[in-house]
């Protein structure tokens, strides 16, 4: 059995611009939104399989493309050629610490637009991998009341400081943490337990900041795991789910879907 994978079939595309950018994003759903932010290489066919999923539970899903070939399956080059890219993108400050990174602004006036124009309380937003901190850098907005970090992984975690950044500046992880304290604002942020590239520290430090409103899913990658996965695993949401009940990434799915329902509808 494989990670469910979706084309671009029944997705509508047209540009958005926001903060200083315009983007490419797809659409598709009815029902309150989320924004499901790509992880590298881009959308390919794992992410949406993701949005159909969310699609299929009642979500109105939008997707930017931040990177990559929309629909492109994820090759080993392919991803190499990704990560190049947007690591010099000053638009997503790859290793940069106590920064607002510019995508920030193009997010959130998307979670504002999706917002105006779905039912629903407020929206989701969904970021992974390179983008998994994005989401909570979003979640500043109003407009935001479900962020959900998949194994974030910017800044790239090279250096003790960078393993421990949060992946947002100063402030914003304060304006953040004052909706968790004031506003009943949560999060859930999910990884493998030997994931190197979305540190352990780094939710660490989350968890200080944000405490219970910050739930945290970790999922045993250790050797001779109950899941199967091996040491290298990485994208929760995508390349390990099997679609089997008590299968770990499929559960992390399911809950994650079950937290967009509660704090959205």
């Amino acid at each position: 059995m494989t990670a469910p994978q979706a084309d671009l079939s029944g997705w509508t595309v047209a540009p958005f611009t926001g903060g200083g950018y315009t983007h490419d994003v797809y659409r598709k759903g009815a029902g309150p939104g989320v924004v499901l932010i790509p992880e590298l290489p881009g959308i390919h066919p794992g992410v949406l399989g993701l949005g159909n999923h969310l699609v299929d539970n009642g979500f109105t899903v939008a997707i930017p493309s931040l990177f990559g070939t929309p629909g492109k399956p994820a090759t080993g080059a392919y991803v190499v050629a990704s990560i190049a890219r947007a690591c010099v993108a000053r638009e997503f400050a790859a290793f940069a610490t106590n920064k607002q990174r510019p995508v920030s602004l193009f997010l959130r006036a998307l979670a504002r637009d999706l917002n105006a124009s779905t039912p629903g309380r407020g929206v989701g937003v969904i970021g992974q991998c390179f983008t998994g901190g994005f989401a909570l850098a979003a979640a500043v907005d109003d407009s935001v009341l479900a962020p959900v970090l998949s194994q974030p992984s910017a800044p790239l975690p090279l250096g003790r400081a960078r393993r421990a950044n949060p992946g947002l500046s100063d402030a914003e992880l304060a304006t953040v943490a004052d909706r968790c304290a004031n506003d009943g604002l949560c999060a859930i942020g999910l990884r493998f337990s030997e994931d190197n590239l979305a540190p352990r520290e780094r939710f660490a430090s989350l968890k200080k900041r944000l405490g219970d409103a910050f739930e945290v899913i970790e999922i045993d990658s250790s050797p001779g795991n109950q899941g199967g996965f091996a040491k290298g695993a990485h994208s929760v949401l995508t390349e390990e789910v099997r679609e089997v009940d008590g299968q770990p990434a499929y559960e992390a799915r399911k809950r994650v879907v079950q937290f967009l329902t509660e704090r959205l509808h």
